[in-house]
């Protein structure tokens, strides 16, 4: 006797349960692949932010704080770099570059980061990626601007726009720089990191907003013209936090103790890769929760089937009395039973699988738009396949359930009419 035809007839005439058998699988897989991709791509992209760096350095708090309003733009510094820190560790034999920061500012919700041409030069991300300019040209007025792709795509930016920066960093700003209007220069290509969702302008530029500005707030009557300004040298007096890179990467941790014991000043220096694993295993416990979750929708699932698989012995005692009286055994009917519930697993998987690369197709655009989260298509992983496969036993497990019950049925059973 040959079960799959069977089994796939038997399927066929029972086709409006078994698709919604095949549907709640299918939602659970799709659900597990693209929340265990979310959390490895979101742990890539972590780990891929900023590369190439050795050392970042700011005001001394936590490794956490510095690694978060330095490379992610969240939350403010205690304090600042007082300049003279900084040309102090930029000139030690040991440092090969050094991009400083300036954060504090903001456009319509987006943050202003200061730097200098460096940050063009030696900034990295994912796999030792450079920055590059998908339009225009790096900042070379006082008061020319490189925008991320991210703020100029959201706020419909395009070269040569004028742009004015607020004060602060909320959403709303309250106080802006609109005597010094700032003018759109370049736009970066899409990186997957804050750097797609930042502002970026010179030191003098930051210099510059701040003239006729004291204690955070304008001098009444005071306005100096643009020309005026880029004739001034306007040094920096402070920066926000550094980002380093050694000439050798053995000199990393005499560096960090040098710095990080440094009696003129209260400074910390965190290795960006120690940093980012401390962040990662702070928020992985979310990721790991819905992980979790969607295990428990999965099981859910595959109780669906065994369910209906078991709901439909009753009504089937009359065709499992019918195939013993032509010939099939016991074994053959606990066979047949087990295969559907395979046969199910298996389209429910493949389903799954279809809608996990559907939703990554049309989501992943959106993420990295944004949340700054890179998700591509791809094969399954090992680990996907582990799972997928743990899917498919666990539900053949619990189709026997209904299979075993079915095989303790007698043919007279079968033939006898209840009322």
């Amino acid at each position: 006797m040959t079960l799959l035809p069977l089994a796939w007839a038997s399927l066929w005439n029972r086709r409006g349960t078994a698709a919604l058998v095949v549907l709640s699988i299918a939602m659970s897989v799709a659900l597990l692949l693209s929340v265990e991709k979310l959390r490895r791509d979101a742990r890539s992209s972590f780990a891929n932010t900023v590369s190439g760096t050795d050392l970042v350095i700011g005001a001394r708090s936590g490794a956490i704080p510095l690694l978060l309003y330095s490379v992610f733009r969240i939350g403010s510094a205690t304090n600042n770099i007082t300049i003279d820190s900084y040309e102090r560790i930029r000139a030690r034999d040991e440092v090969a570059w050094t991009i400083p920061l300036s954060l504090g500012d903001s456009h319509r919700g987006y943050r202003v980061l200061g730097t200098d041409q460096n940050y063009f030069e030696h900034f990295r991300h994912g796999n030792d990626q450079a920055l590059r300019l998908a339009q225009g040209q790096r900042f070379d007025d006082l008061f020319d601007a490189v925008l991320g792709s991210e703020v100029a795509a959201a706020l419909d930016y395009r070269l040569d726009d004028p742009i004015i920066v607020s004060h602060g960093t909320g959403s709303v700003g309250l106080m802006n720089h609109d005597d010094q209007p700032f003018r759109v220069a370049g736009i970066l290509a899409p990186t997957g990191t804050p750097v797609d969702r930042t502002v970026h302008v010179s030191l003098r530029g930051i210099e510059a907003m701040h003239v006729d500005w004291r204690s955070g707030a304008p001098i009444p009557g005071q306005r100096t013209p643009a020309d005026t300004l880029r004739e001034r040298e306007l040094a920096p007096r402070a920066v926000t936090a550094l980002l380093v890179g050694l000439k050798q990467r053995r000199d990393v941790f005499r560096v960090q103790r040098a710095v990080n014991e440094d009696r003129a000043e209260p400074l910390l220096a965190v290795l960006p890769g120690v940093a980012l694993q401390e962040l990662w295993n702070l928020v992985g416990l979310a990721a790991r929760a819905l992980l979790i979750v969607s295990v428990c929708v999965v099981l859910v699932g595959i109780v669906n089937l065994v369910s209906v698989l078991g709901a439909g012995l009753g009504e089937r005692r009359r065709e499992i009395a019918i195939l013993r009286a032509c010939g099939a055994r016991a074994g053959n009917i606990f066979s047949l039973l087990t295969l559907e519930a395979g046969v199910l697993a298996l389209l429910g998987i493949l389903a799954g699988l279809l809608a996990h690369w559907l939703a990554v197709l049309v989501g992943g655009p959106l993420l990295q738009t944004r949340f700054g989260l890179v998700l591509a298509p791809s094969l399954p992983t090992g680990s996907d396949a582990l799972l997928l496969l743990a899917i498919f036993a666990a539900a053949l497990l619990t189709g026997a359930l209904p299979a075993w019950r079915a095989y303790r049925h007698s043919l007279a059973d079968g033939m006898t009419v209840r009322l």
